[in-house]
């Protein structure tokens, strides 16, 4: 079926603006009454306070649960278990990425309806049904899908624009890769994470989103420096989450995700934020695609202006060893996007473009 059919999946209401989430309690009362706020430690004791007002306001049952350390299966299972007599309807997911996977994971084991509160633009997991499970010392353990996207996304820009400002610059990494891998994935004839083709609209989404941050990355980062949300700061937070999040799943991810499977296997690079991993990787996957000196010149010139890794140094790997490299490149053939390009890869291929890589961002 999904070899011929065309599908997209989206969330089904999308709120942003300053202080959105002063409504968040508004938007769950359409979909539940007991409310379940889920994030790690820190995150639950910022904003669930916050939250728990507006929920209340509405007249709504509200509790909470948090985790520490790595999401994992264990800690899943944990918050889960521990709502099982209360039967929450409705989960709030908030955090920067691991919150919000790990609401996702907790709605999904209760079947209850879901809102996710990103608290940073560090990526686009707000929007999608996808989540991470890692093991205790961050290895990736594998992708999980909830039945369906998100009942409801609030972005609220003016906790964004209080986050840390290297999550920003992590968000507008993972936004540009987009539109890189769906021309691989839809080249190949590779599926989406629907399970199908994709459609116009996502393509065109994932296109958007790259125009979108390019234009506005710059003067987005210096808005969040101010702490001051404005037009383009805005313009840069929808691209980063809304944007890029129905891009990644209507098109399909390649070579750039795929190498977040090696990357993280690595204790160097293993801590480093996930869009300036797939940041780094699409370099490597422009490597592969033989693309010409000038335009990767401009991925450099972009890069630097905006503070994304040009190199595996400054991911952490400062002197890199043939076996990391190997490494690296073994366990991003194990990625099912991986077959989501113009040609099949191999081991050298990979390890080849890697110092490829390293030699050409020095020389340029």
């Amino acid at each position: 079926m999904g070899d011929t059919l065309r599908i997209l999946g989206t969330p089904a209401l999308y709120v942003q603006g300053p202080d959105a989430s002063l409504r968040i309690g508004d938007v769950a009362a359409g979909l539940g009454r007991n409310v379940l706020f889920v994030s790690d430690a820190a995150i639950e004791r910022l904003f669930a306070p916050r939250v728990r007002q507006s929920v209340e306001a509405s007249g709504l049952a509200f509790s909470s649960v948090s985790f520490t350390g790595e999401l994992t299966p264990a800690s899943v299972e944990r918050m889960a278990s521990a709502q099982q007599a209360w039967q929450p309807e409705v989960v709030i997911a908030a955090g920067g990425g691991k919150g919000v996977d790990a609401g996702k994971a907790v709605a999904c084991a209760l079947g209850s309806r879901l809102i996710t509160l990103p608290t940073a633009p560090s990526n686009d997991g707000p929007t999608s049904r996808v989540f991470l499970l890692y093991d205790e010392h961050h290895r990736l353990l594998g992708v999980e899908k909830l039945p369906r996207n998100p009942d409801a996304v609030v972005v609220d820009t003016a906790i964004l624009a209080a986050a840390p400002v290297d999550l920003l610059v992590s968000g507008i990494g993972d936004a540009i890769v987009k539109r890189y891998e769906a021309a691989q994935c839809i080249g190949a004839g590779g599926l989406n994470l629907f399970g199908g083709q994709a459609t116009l609209l996502a393509a065109k989404l994932a296109e958007t989103c790259d125009e979108t941050v390019r234009r506005n990355a710059v003067a987005g980062l210096a808005a969040a420096r101010a702490r001051r949300p404005d037009a383009a700061f805005e313009a840069l937070v929808e691209a980063c989450i809304l944007l890029a999040g129905i891009g990644f799943e209507g098109t399909g991810l390649s070579v750039a995700h795929s190498m977040t499977r090696g990357l993280t296997a690595v204790p160097q690079t293993a801590g480093a934020l996930h869009g300036r991993q797939v940041a780094y990787a699409l370099l490597v996957q422009f490597v592969l695609e033989k693309r010409s000196d000038a335009f990767m010149a401009e991925q450099f010139d972009f890069y630097r202006a905006v503070g994304l890794p040009t190199g595996l140094p400054e991911l952490g790997l400062v002197a890199p060893s043939a076996r990391q490299l190997s490494t690296i490149a073994e366990l991003t053939l194990t990625a099912p996007h991986i077959r989501n390009f113009e040609r099949r890869l191999s081991e050298g291929d990979l390890v080849e473009a890697m110092v490829h890589l390293e030699r050409l961002c020095v020389a340029v």
